[in-house]
């Protein structure tokens, strides 16, 4: 099997594994507050990359030696960006996740890519092309399109515009907590990064959980309960499986395809979310689910369309 292939498959098993995650995370919502949620499927994460680690080093991988020679901004970047990442940004994705569904969700998640491409220019200078503008535009009328469409059981129109919003402010949260420390990953191991971000906002959300009245309701999650039948595997799928699948992707294929099969996790979301959650598939759903996946496609392949276009004129 080619190396290409390979990175390939593991950019659509990424997918098709943070999809899944997903309908664990809504079934586990039911149950369980955002807070307490995210913070098991921290401490989860924390714990197998604890033993991932432990394991390497019984293998004669020194992964320390590294991680002494970040300086400290470096690492103080990382815990920042745990914070806005993963304590902030998964909160709030938990809480939108309970009001709007799998379904709708795949759909606002397609503003991924163009809030990366924008916050990319912001921040790092990376330059924008006339196709980002065009698949932006296509993932923003996908996603008004999408509070347009019937009301979710329970759910008011309000309740869907609010959870949308609050989900585009997570997906921002979470662009900008990895676009903060793009220049850090280039020269240190994705594994140790992971774990620094990990513990940042793992030291955030017990702060968190820790304040306020009824804090020790935050922490029940910790006992064994039914609620571990979504939880846990949510948080072994969603915060470790399919961090290695994504990471394996990006290695071994150009990064250009591994983004556009990755995202594919929004048809694969839409589809489970019908299936195994019974939330509404019609057809005002999957022409907004068109457009926005169209959009993503434009977003990613921008240097690709406008080479090819520069060839033919």
């Amino acid at each position: 099997m080619s190396s290409h292939l390979l990175g390939q498959i593991a950019s659509l098993l990424a997918a098709l594994t943070w999809a899944f995650a997903l309908v664990l995370f809504k079934r586990s919502g039911e149950h369980v507050a955002p807070l307490p949620l995210n913070l098991f499927k921290n401490a989860v994460a924390l714990l197998l990359f604890g033993l991932t680690l432990a394991l390497a080093s019984l293998a004669g991988v020194d992964g320390l030696s590294a991680l002494r020679e970040q300086s400290r901004s470096d690492l103080c970047l990382l815990l920042l960006s745990g914070l806005i990442g993963i304590a902030l940004a998964d909160t709030l994705l938990f809480y939108s996740l309970n009001l709007i569904g799998v379904g709708l969700m795949a759909i606002v998640d397609c503003c991924y890519s163009p809030l990366a491409v924008l916050l990319a220019w912001l921040l790092l200078g990376e330059r924008l092309l006339p196709p980002h503008y065009i698949g932006a535009a296509l993932i923003v009328a996908a996603v008004f399109s999408a509070t347009q469409h019937d009301l979710p059981r329970h759910r008011t129109r309000a309740q869907i515009v609010i959870g949308t919003l609050l989900a585009v402010l997570a997906i921002a949260l979470m662009v900008v907590g990895i676009v903060i420390v793009k220049p850090v990953l280039e020269s240190m191991s994705v594994l140790w990064a992971t774990l620094v971000r990990l513990i940042g906002g793992m030291l955030f959300l017990v702060l968190f959980a820790c304040l306020g009245r009824g804090w020790q309701g935050h922490w029940r999650i910790f006992r064994p309960a039914r609620s571990w039948r979504y939880a846990l595997p949510g948080a072994i799928l969603g915060t470790y499986i399919c961090l290695f699948l994504w990471i394996a992707g990006f290695k071994y294929t150009y990064a250009s395809i591994a983004a556009v099969l990755s995202q594919t996790s929004v048809v694969f979301q839409a589809l489970l979310a019908a299936l195994l959650l019974k939330e509404d598939f019609g057809p005002r759903k999957i022409v907004a689910l068109t457009l926005a996946v169209i959009g993503v496609a434009i977003v990613t392949l921008s240097d690709y369309l406008v080479a090819a276009f520069r060839t033919y004129l």
